[in-house]
């Protein structure tokens, strides 16, 4: 890509993420382009579709979130390495509202522009549940999609402002579901 065509990626980006942070997944594509000071036709060009531009936008942050994994599993004892990336992946689906629909919807479709990323994420939090389970920390009847469900449901309801005030308390609360037997201390510090 050409650097001035890297230039105007970056900007268009940049101006997305704002315009999503302000009005979550349904913001316009038009509003973006206003927004950046270019015509809808060079957003297109850019980013073709919806999607296109929300796997740009999110790939990033999944990714991340994936490796945060990688790194917790080798360096964090298995109920903490659990409680400590289900905290960062919470904090993801909060920060744009509406993502949480988008991710479900292109974890289940192959099709996806970002199902790739929405099933590392998935598979990284189930290799850290997993992981609890055989130390006997977490408990053994849940599954990643039960994980990532309950990632999914606390990070919609500390978006709502009736929750809001209460997000610490309904984290420490749901993550002592998930361990077997968790030490209170521990689940509070994590958070």
């Amino acid at each position: 890509m050409r650097a001035d065509a890297r230039k105007n990626y970056s900007h268009l980006l940049a101006v997305a993420r704002e315009v999503v942070a302000e009005h979550g997944v349904d913001a316009s594509m038009r509003d973006i382009a206003r927004r950046a000071d270019v015509g809808l036709a060079t957003l297109l060009r850019h980013f073709p579709t919806r999607e296109a531009l929300f796997d740009a936008l999110l790939r990033a942050n999944l990714d991340a979130l994936t490796q945060k994994a990688s790194e917790l599993e080798t360096s964090n004892p298995p109920d903490e390495a659990l409680v400590a990336w289900f905290r960062e992946g919470v904090a993801f689906v909060h920060s744009y509202s509406g993502v949480v629909a988008l991710m479900a919807s292109a974890h289940a479709d192959p099709e996806s522009a970002l199902h790739a990323s929405c099933a590392a994420v998935h598979s990284a939090g189930a290799r850290l549940l997993h992981r609890a389970q055989a130390d006997g920390t977490a408990r053994a009847d849940m599954d990643g999609e039960d994980l990532f469900a309950l990632m999914s449901a606390l990070g919609w309801l500390v978006d709502q402002p009736a929750f809001a005030p209460r997000g610490a308390h309904l984290f420490h609360v749901i993550t002592s579901a998930i361990l077997a037997n968790p030490p209170s201390n521990d689940v509070k510090k994590a958070m």
